[in-house]
């Protein structure tokens, strides 16, 4: 196994390649300021009016939507979308294990089995020619996530999920502006799902919303995100289980503030992931993101590369990470495979959420290589904040992984 022992590498005591920080994130001016405080000094800060229901209509005109819902957040969205669709308890839904927990977690919330199908080896996305294997007659929904911004093979899920009768549910928490053959996602499935968490491209702190072009399940997300009332009925009349998970007016002033700037970040993003790409590409070792032709827009929440381990001599992608970070470049290995998780191997942990309806999934001996890959040895991710910088900046970036190929010793 290759070892790096070479002095001018900043992990032995060299100089870093690159000392100048990278763009902050949030970005954020007296503006966004004055948008809460506006919101404040109208003294309506909760349900009904004001900033919320201005940004829901300009986030579902954004996303080429008819109807958006906000909430407090991306996973309560996942939950109130899949309550939306009428899963009952023992209810299967297909997932992908390349996540965030939140996608299958969603499900056992609502007493249904996530059942694990694995991804695509270059978008990481879900693999359309997996899922039909792992139908059942108890199957009720697929949700496709658009990992790092790009989305999932939306042609080949939706027709599949019509042949069968399934719903699908749009994770687009990493998604927001992405485009699939022209149209944003969110709305292209029966219900999509946003996150406005603070590292997401668009960010309150916190926040979340669904997006639908129905009118009845835009409804029922309505009512369900707000106690379980109707919009024509009255105040206490609760026709509806529901909860109450509805954003402020200070968190969606924000958010429209911030909206007004999304469309120049998302610009300068995909011009430097493409410029990054072309870089990359000269390094033998690196393979750059490969976005479907499909895939009009990427959001580039993430920009993920896969690491070659058998063109660095052995170099283990852990090590190879602790010195690209050395040199300056902030990175990471992300997930690991979600079935891998406790809250999923340890049947104690999710036991009380189902029914002798549900059909017995055994979490440890589920085996997705492509997912395991990715996570023991491949993927590499660059956070957006980083695609707001410069050209030079990603000459930086390509250049720090270049100073670490020129002192492995290759056979």
């Amino acid at each position: 196994m290759t070892e790096l022992t070479d002095k001018t590498l900043a992990i032995n005591g060299g100089e870093p390649f690159r000392k100048e920080p990278f763009p902050a994130w949030p970005i954020w001016d007296e503006s966004d300021a004055e948008a809460v405080a506006d919101a404040i000094r109208s003294g309506q800060w909760g349900i009904g009016g004001g900033s919320v229901a201005k940004f829901e209509q300009a986030f579902a005109a954004y996303h080429h939507a008819r109807h958006a819902v906000c909430l407090v957040n991306g996973t309560a969205a996942l939950e109130v979308a899949l309550r939306a669709i009428g899963l009952e308890a023992g209810d299967e839904v297909i997932v992908p294990p390349y996540t965030f927990i939140a996608t299958a977690s969603a499900c056992l919330i609502v007493n249904a089995m996530p059942v694990f199908v694995d991804v695509e080896p270059t978008s990481y996305n879900l693999d359309p020619n997996r899922i039909e294997e792992a139908i059942t007659d108890r199957t009720r929904a697929i949700i496709a996530v658009h990992i790092a911004g790009c989305p999932a093979d939306m042609d080949a899920i939706t027709a599949i999920a019509r042949k069968h009768g399934l719903a699908v549910i749009e994770d687009a928490a990493q998604a927001v502006g992405a485009e699939w053959k022209g149209r944003r996602v969110g709305a292209i499935g029966a219900v999509g799902t946003f996150s406005f968490q603070s590292s997401k491209n668009l960010n309150s702190g916190e926040g979340g919303a669904c997006l639908s072009d129905s009118d009845e399940l835009a409804a029922r997300c309505w009512s369900l995100h707000n106690v379980g009332r109707v919009k024509e009925g009255a105040w206490y009349q609760h026709p509806i289980l529901g909860w109450n998970y509805r954003i402020t007016q200070m968190q969606a002033a924000l958010l429209l503030n911030q909206l007004g700037r999304l469309e120049e970040q998302a610009h300068r993003r995909s011009e430097n992931a493409v410029y990054l790409s072309q870089l990359l590409a000269q390094i033998p070792g690196i393979a750059p993101p490969q976005p479907d032709p499909r895939v009009t827009r990427h959001a580039w929440h993430l920009y993920i590369m896969r690491y070659q381990q058998e063109a660095w001599a052995g170099l283990p992608r852990a090590k190879f990470i602790e010195a690209l970070s050395a040199e300056g470049i902030r990175c990471s290995p992300g997930y690991v495979p979600l079935y891998k998780e406790k809250a999923f191997s340890n049947p104690d942990v999710y036991r009380a959420a189902f029914t002798s309806a549900s059909r017995a999934i055994n979490y440890d001996q589920v085996h997705c290589p492509v997912t395991e890959k990715a996570c023991r040895e491949e993927a590499i991710w660059l956070y957006q904040s980083l695609l707001l910088g410069t050209r030079k900046d990603m000459a930086d970036i390509a250049g720090a992984i270049a100073k670490i190929r020129n002192t492995v010793s290759l056979p």
